[in-house]
């Protein structure tokens, strides 16, 4: 059953957040062109979420039209830890499917946390999300952008500079603004920002 508030909270991330940030330059022209699958998934274990992704991969790989995808999974990978976790686990599975250098996964996450940073860090934001996303990436699209961007490098920097600007006060706002009033975000409730 796809739970529409789960889908439109990551939406609304995407393009209040992302886009309007501009964290990701590359992220608008595809949702303009309704290529990015926005896909629930239901597990609620990671075999039942591997499955999920492998699901997403092969659909991705039989449909050029799909550039990217935002797998969700609200129910399972709660804890960052655990979802850093699994991340090894999924690249596991790219290569297995003889997938890795068509595709590769980027990770979001409600608590993602650079390591040697601090949780509320500013540019922990840049993948933080209102429920667990592995967002799944054609690479030759990835490396044709790139390549067509002036100062690819210079991204992050940015990124970090616009966010520690904004503050994480302003960001966590941000964030629990792409829920809709009543649903239940991703977000821990018991950690908020030490500003």
């Amino acid at each position: 059953m796809k739970n529409p508030i789960v889908i439109e909270a990551v939406r609304n991330w995407v393009l209040d957040v992302v886009i309007t940030l501009n964290l990701c330059p590359f992220a608008k022209r595809e949702l303009v062109k309704n290529r990015v699958r926005f896909e629930l998934s239901i597990a609620t274990d990671e075999e039942q979420l591997l499955q999920d992704l492998e699901a997403a991969l092969r659909l991705m790989q039989h449909s050029p039209e799909i550039e990217t995808t935002l797998l969700i999974h609200p129910d399972v990978l709660q804890h960052f830890f655990d979802f850093n976790q699994f991340l090894a686990r999924a690249d596991s599975r790219l290569a297995q499917l003889k997938l890795k250098g068509i595709f590769q996964i980027a990770s979001f996450h409600p608590d993602y946390q650079f390591g040697g940073t601090q949780w509320d860090d500013a540019e922990n934001f840049t993948n933080k999300s209102p429920y667990p996303v592995l967002h799944i990436l054609r690479e030759a699209s990835l490396d044709a952008a790139i390549a067509n961007y002036p100062e690819v490098d210079l991204i992050p920097e940015r990124n970090i500079a616009l966010l520690e600007h904004l503050g994480s006060l302003k960001l966590t706002a941000l964030l629990h603004n792409c829920t809709p009033s009543g649903a239940r975000l991703g977000i821990n409730p018991e950690r908020t920002p030490s500003e």
